[in-house]
């Protein structure tokens, strides 16, 4: 098989986060096979796919690597997300050339199902009683997050006081054996953040999600040996050197990474193992209808604790997606369609653009042995 073309698809919903962007890419072949991707935006999709043309797709870890090293520069979180697209679309076509769902490819499934916590979940009365509906539909977490005043205006250490409160309510609604999480949204500066962790650290949450900003990583370290709670990062982060100091330290608890962010399910598989290395659990962001899911079978396959955020109010209807994720009972299920296991509908989406034509970036320099190293 040789890629023949690389095309780009703006659903009617576009999700202008970057690092949630559900564009959608698909790379074509010779053979007549399509794969599905996600993410990216258009000028830096459309740079990536330019190597890509005429290659074999189903050499991925060369194709990453020669995709990531094929600049002058390496890669940044915004490049990492259109190479993760293209790197989903990749396995997606490898799975159906080989009839087989991509968890097959990765080893196999570890789990019968993926547990899920909910962001956001839709309004039940009070915070205790939605936690309580949250659970009783079957998800394995209600995630709360630092109060705000709702003005736009926010007094941090009136919020701490406030936030400390309502996470008591929420764990008396749920009694003793229900789990519950928190984002701290990076809100917090580090003595707040110690303080407000030290307030709930008695109501044993599950996880306390961005504690402090993420551009500072070793700042973690600090707020570690401050605190008893369990740490979770990583959402606003890209590949495996984004993480792997924090993993190794014992600093986090859960890796928050998720798809296409990293770089893709190529990426993600060496962070997972990082991570199962150190007894570090993963609790992969949210993203869009296909990269979600490229996550059940990238956790389905991974041996660690596993834990998957999920919108509130799911089941959403994803027009561009006819056939998805299989979700019920608060649970994602790992299924046997070939490839991502995704039916995308173009028709569904405004077509973007096209690549069609090699472009190599700069020279490539291969070792003897034919594998990528640096120009």
């Amino acid at each position: 098989m040789k890629i023949t073309r690389v095309a780009l698809w703006q659903p009617a919903k576009l999700n202008r986060t970057i690092n949630q962007s559900n564009l959608v890419v698909t790379i074509e072949t010779d053979s007549g096979l399509v794969g599905v991707g996600e993410g990216g935006t258009p000028e830096l999709v459309s740079q990536c796919a330019g190597a890509l043309i005429g290659q074999d797709p189903r050499r991925i870890h060369h194709l990453w690597q020669l995709l990531y090293r094929g600049w002058f520069y390496p890669a940044g979180r915004e490049k990492l997300h259109a190479l993760g697209a293209l790197d989903l679309a990749l396995w997606d076509l490898k799975g159906k050339a080989l009839g087989a769902p991509v968890h097959e490819l990765l080893g196999g499934l570890t789990r019968d199902h993926i547990e899920c916590y909910a962001t956001g979940y839709p309004s039940a009365g009070s915070l205790g009683q939605t936690a309580t509906a949250c659970l009783g539909a079957g998800f394995r977490a209600f995630r709360t997050a630092v109060s705000d005043a709702g003005t736009g205006v926010f007094d941090s250490r009136r919020m701490v006081d406030q936030t400390i409160a309502d996470c008591a309510a929420i764990r008396e609604a749920i009694g003793p054996d229900g789990d519950w999480c928190i984002d701290f949204h990076t809100r917090l500066d580090l003595a707040d953040a110690v303080r407000c962790a030290g307030g709930i650290e008695h109501l044993a949450p599950l996880f306390v999600e961005d504690p402090l900003r993420s551009e500072n990583a070793p700042a973690l370290t600090a707020l570690r040996a401050q605190v008893k709670v369990p740490i979770a990062v990583g959402e606003q982060f890209g590949d495996r050197w984004d993480l792997h100091e924090l993993v190794e330290a014992h600093v986090i608890d859960w890796a928050r990474v998720t798809l296409p962010n990293v770089g893709g399910l190529t990426e993600f598989a060496k962070i997972a193992a990082l991570c199962e290395t150190h007894y570090v659990g993963l609790a992969p962001h949210g993203t869009g209808a296909i990269s979600t899911a490229a996550l059940v079978h990238a956790l389905g396959s991974f041996a660690g604790p596993a834990i998957q955020e999920i919108g509130g109010g799911w089941p959403v209807a994803v027009p561009h997606v006819r056939v998805g994720v299989d979700f019920r009972d608060g649970r994602l299920w790992p299924n046997e369609r070939p490839g991502l296991g995704v039916e995308f509908v173009p028709e569904e989406t405004r077509f973007v653009g096209e690549i069609t034509a090699y472009d190599a970036p700069i020279p490539t320099f291969r070792r003897p042995d034919g594998s990528v190293t640096n120009w």
